[in-house]
């Protein structure tokens, strides 16, 4: 345990003032608010979602853009601690009008949310330099089966961010074997993602371990949707295999993943 884990358990216990720790005890509460649905809950072992966010270097206050939300796993944490520090959260989904699920209209537990739209075609993602942290989570792999995309996010996020912005990046790790072509199995090279990012100008900053898994073989026969949570059964497009034995891969658990910080030079 470290000592700011030490420091933030005492504060959630009253055994010292809230107010000394106050942006990880927010982190904390929105971590395990009731309004997060169930099934993300769950997913929370195999995704460390405070230690990640710790990682990246979250912190109250920030204009935060999430490209490619989905579902709203991290949205649920990102938007309730965005309003609870006074910062602003920002959705960028793929297309104009596309937004989180409805329950994010709730002001009085999400206050507002912002919408931009990051695609292959899509403009600047907000004003130049307004951004202090971008987050992109198992994304890339998909970005890399359209020729040029990756390397427009990049530059796009650049862009975004203020002098000294933090780029997080999590991806399903190919490594240490090499990764597939275009990594249509959904694993992706460390070092790829680093030159490109690279590339547009960030500096790697640092790496984490906290969501790795070693148990993932990385050899399953729907890539990477085999493993929990996607638990694929069939060949894309064609109806789940009901007599499909899930039993070896839920075993695995969800991906090795790749946890990266980078930062836009200030």
């Amino acid at each position: 345990m470290t000592i700011r884990t030490t420091l933030l358990a005492l504060a959630l216990t009253g055994l010292m003032p809230v107010s000394a720790f106050a942006a990880d005890a927010k982190l904390a509460a929105a971590v395990a608010a009731p309004s997060r649905a169930h099934e993300n809950v769950v997913r929370d072992g195999a995704r460390h979602p405070a230690a990640s966010l710790e990682f990246w270097g979250l912190k109250p206050g920030q204009t935060v853009i999430e490209v490619a939300p989905g579902g709203g796993y991290w949205s649920e944490i990102l938007v309730p601690y965005a309003k609870s520090t006074g910062g602003h959260y920002i959705a960028a989904t793929g297309k104009a009008g596309q937004k989180l699920p409805d329950k994010f209209t709730d002001k009085a537990v999400y206050g507002d949310v912002a919408y931009t739209v990051f695609s292959n075609g899509s403009g600047p993602l907000a004003l130049a330099s307004s951004a202090d942290l971008v987050l992109t989570a198992r994304n890339i792999h998909d970005w890399l089966w359209t020729p040029g995309m990756a390397e427009k996010s990049m530059r796009d996020f650049y862009a975004v961010l203020k002098p000294g912005g933090i780029l997080a990046v999590e991806d399903h790790r190919a490594d240490p074997r090499p990764q597939n072509g275009d990594a249509r199995d959904g694993y992706v090279a460390t070092a790829n993602i680093v030159a490109m990012a690279q590339k547009a100008g960030f500096k790697l900053e640092a790496k984490s371990e906290i969501n790795a898994n070693p148990k993932d073989t990385k050899d399953h026969p729907f890539g990477v949707w085999t493993l929990p949570p996607s638990r694929q059964s069939a060949p894309n497009g064609q109806p789940a295999n009901p007599a499909f034995d899930h039993s070896k891969y839920d075993a695995i658990g969800e991906s090795d993943r790749m946890t990266l910080r980078f930062r836009k030079p200030a």
